[in-house]
């Protein structure tokens, strides 16, 4: 994993892979090879194998921390924003390449059950509390701008189903049940095309390491970065470990919990128009740092009881 996030942050140094590149190389990943992969794996998985007791206690870390920062911070836009920051984890383009390469197709099934409600879950509450903070914001300051809190969250809740991440894995799941099987024609192109996804999503990782300028935000991002990548599977971990939960499914969870800061964190931050710079720096430097914490993390979650 290292070595391929080293071979597009030096590409990206030496201008082998150009800014204007780069969108067009994450649409192909994110549009076509991800739900070749994500269909694929989930085409064989019946749902009584579905494990959701550890991604229950990994959402339930997620609101602790959540509502812990919006505590500590305030009820703000602001806040909200870098609470999602703290606890959305970039699952599919260092996620799903990680635990294929460290866990295999057993690890992939734990991930994917976790991606296909992780951002419909988190990415709706974060609406639903920006939404909120934005309405106090406005009555604070005698604005009387409407905002329609019910269609916001609703398009919310269907972007997050209708999405090329968790829609192949409910397609997936439901042709698994027919008990059919993907005819060999077919079955061999997503093959090729899902083991392409790997190599060239953590490249891509390193290539846009080259392209985030860190600047005055760095302190605030190490922060944020330290929340993320070190605080969040720790708490994952304290209570999977509380309820008895082990083996393999703790162990995604908690690898999954220190991965680096999601890309989605910045939408949102651009959509309500707060902490951007900050937003994209934590991306940044929480994906250098992950090089480091996510080698901790894994070699330590062995030694969970």
């Amino acid at each position: 994993m290292v070595l391929l996030i080293a071979i597009g942050f030096i590409a990206g140094r030496l201008g082998w892979v150009r800014a204007e590149a780069t969108k067009d190389l994450s649409n192909l990943v994110f549009m076509v090879l991800t739900p070749a992969l994500l269909f694929r794996t989930m085409s064989t998985v019946h749902v009584e194998q579905l494990n959701f007791k550890p991604v229950a206690m990994y959402f339930v870390a997620a609101f602790l921390l959540y509502g812990g920062m919006l505590l500590w911070q305030g009820f703000t836009r602001r806040a909200a924003v870098l609470a999602l920051a703290a606890t959305f984890s970039n699952t599919l383009a260092i996620g799903t390449p990680l635990v294929a390469l460290a866990y295999g197709e057993a690890g992939l099934v734990t991930l994917f059950t976790l991606i296909s409600v992780h951002a419909l879950v988190l990415l709706t509450m974060a609406t639903v509390v920006l939404e909120l903070a934005v309405a106090r914001e406005d009555a604070i300051s005698g604005q009387d701008a409407e905002r329609h809190l019910v269609r916001t969250v609703l398009g919310a809740m269907r972007n997050g189903i209708l999405h090329p991440v968790p829609l192949p894995i409910i397609v997936g799941l439901l042709f698994a049940q027919t008990g059919l099987v993907i005819p060999a024609v077919v079955d061999r192109p997503l093959l090729l095309l899902g083991n392409a996804f790997g190599p060239l999503a953590l490249v891509l990782v390193g290539v846009t390491l080259t392209q985030v300028p860190v600047g005055p935000n760095l302190k605030g991002a190490l922060g944020l970065s330290f929340l993320k990548n070190l605080a969040f599977p720790a708490l994952v971990a304290a209570l999977c470990w509380a309820l008895g939960l082990s083996g393999l499914p703790l162990t995604v969870m908690v690898v999954a919990a220190a991965l680096p800061v999601g890309a989605n964190v910045f939408m949102f931050s651009q959509r309500y128009e707060v902490a951007q710079d900050l937003v994209t720096a934590s991306v940044l430097v929480s994906t250098a740092l992950g090089l480091f914490t996510l080698t901790l993390v894994m070699a330590l979650v062995p030694y969970l009881p």
